[in-house]
């Protein structure tokens, strides 16, 4: 309780508040929960809890607790999360993934662990090479089950599964539930307590959506202009390439705005470095692509930009949960091109509303809006159509922000975090809020 305090937990997110009870019963649980809703304590602290009371000491390369992860970044933060709410406790903990020399990863299971927390890909590598072996294992963990499909290791989660010991308890959480995976709990998991903390609107509540129609050539001094405003404090910008994630980033480094950049490219140690430059507040811009986000848990980003959107309309969910953490309130706003319109709907049925565009689409041959499902008015709600009406205005009220002049430069108020900039000419507007003028 000490260390928890020391964490600053006052009381439990509503997947922590379900699962610890049934989880400190030796229950199996399968916990249904998006990205950011705490599911890492939900499942620490109940093993952290476990192995302290029965004072067990693992052998070498016998852990008594195994947590499987997608991706290396995910897997390091929940390694980060043991250590914090076990600092009190003799549990010995060890992070095993690809990318980086096995050696001292080796050395830390030699020494022996009782919580080890993997990626796939490595944890077959080490068990193959006699490293680890799972029979002695008491408590399984598989986080973001739907992320790993989505990676491609479905079989190598299988031949895992296969490993491990008849008796254990099984902790299974994802944020979406694709038969693949149904199919999986059901070979997984013994009589679970379902935990669905999955709210009827499947986006962040406290993050304000907005959309901005852009051309494509345009999105990259529109960025420029959002990042420079001091409303934006730390912000993450979404690409759907990792060829677009170094590309924005560069942009953005020649034009002046410190940004580290992530992807599936970049060496284990250069992502660490990126991602431990954003949480220190270094730089206050974070480019990456949806795959090596999935681990980033980092409080207190006000925006998350969509460069681009995703083509998987729930990666859209993921993406803006980064913001809008911890009781605060975010902003998502998200660029669409005149070549995203199918994307966008997509998008939209999933989250089963209209996203609130800020502008009118810019001059030239766009898609007509699709049909509205949700009464009579257009895109632009109340204000209309989305065609281009010569002088309207997108108004949400509050403090205005607008360019002077070709370059656009954004004037800002200094009196309220709502504001924005906006490009003149019949071209398209961007804002960091919504509380802007955007001219069509």
């Amino acid at each position: 309780m000490r260390a928890i305090a020391h964490e600053g937990y006052l009381s439990p997110t509503p997947i922590q508040a379900q699962t610890i009870p049934s989880a400190l019963t030796g229950q199996d649980c399968l916990g249904i929960a998006q990205t950011g809703t705490g599911k890492t304590a939900a499942f620490a602290i109940p093993i952290l809890d476990r192995l302290q009371r029965q004072g067990t000491r693992a052998e070498k390369g016998r852990p008594l607790a195994l947590v499987l992860a997608p991706t290396r970044e995910l897997a390091i933060q929940i390694a980060d999360s043991f250590n914090a709410y076990g600092r009190h406790l003799p549990l010995r903990v060890a992070c095993v993934y690809g990318g980086v020399s096995q050696v001292p990863q080796v050395e830390k299971l030699r020494n022996g662990v009782e919580i080890l927390i993997a990626t796939p890909g490595r944890l077959l590598d080490l068990m193959n090479q006699g490293y680890i072996a799972l029979h002695q294992l008491q408590v399984f963990v598989l986080d973001e089950a739907d992320r790993m499909l989505d990676m491609g290791f479905l079989p190598d989660l299988k031949r895992i599964i296969a490993t491990l010991p008849r008796r254990r308890q099984s902790l299974f959480f994802s944020a979406t539930m694709p038969h693949e995976i149904v199919a999986l709990t059901q070979q997984l998991l013994n009589d679970p307590v379902t935990v669905n903390v999955t709210p009827k609107t499947v986006s962040a509540q406290r993050v304000e959506q907005q959309l901005l129609y852009v051309e494509r050539g345009e999105r990259h001094e529109i960025l420029r202009q959002l990042l420079q405003l001091e409303e934006v404090e730390r912000a993450i910008v979404f690409t759907r390439t990792k060829r677009g994630a170094s590309t924005v980033g560069q942009r953005l480094l020649r034009a002046g705005v410190k940004a580290a950049v992530i992807h599936g490219d970049k060496s284990q140690g250069a992502r660490q470095d990126a991602l431990e430059s954003f949480r220190s507040k270094r730089v206050r811009v974070l480019v990456a692509t949806d795959i090596a986000a999935r681990g980033i848990d980092v409080d207190g980003i006000s925006h998350v930009i969509n460069f681009d959107l995703p083509v998987d309309a729930e990666s859209y969910v993921h993406r803006i949960g980064r913001t809008g953490r911890a009781g605060a309130d975010g902003i998502a706003l998200s660029f669409c091109t005149r070549d995203e319109f199918e994307t966008l709907a997509a998008i939209e049925k999933l989250l089963g509303k209209r996203i609130p565009p800020i502008n009118t689409p810019p001059e030239g041959d766009w898609p007509e809006p699709a049909p509205n499902r949700s009464g009579s008015q257009g895109r632009q709600g109340q204000a209309g159509q989305r065609g281009r009406s010569g002088g309207s205005r997108t108004r949400s009220g509050g403090t205005k922000a607008s360019s002077s002049g070709a370059s656009g430069r954004p004037k800002q108020s200094s009196s309220s975090r709502r504001s924005g900039t906006s490009s003149r000419g019949g071209r398209s507007g961007a804002s960091a809020s919504g509380r802007t003028s955007a001219r069509g």
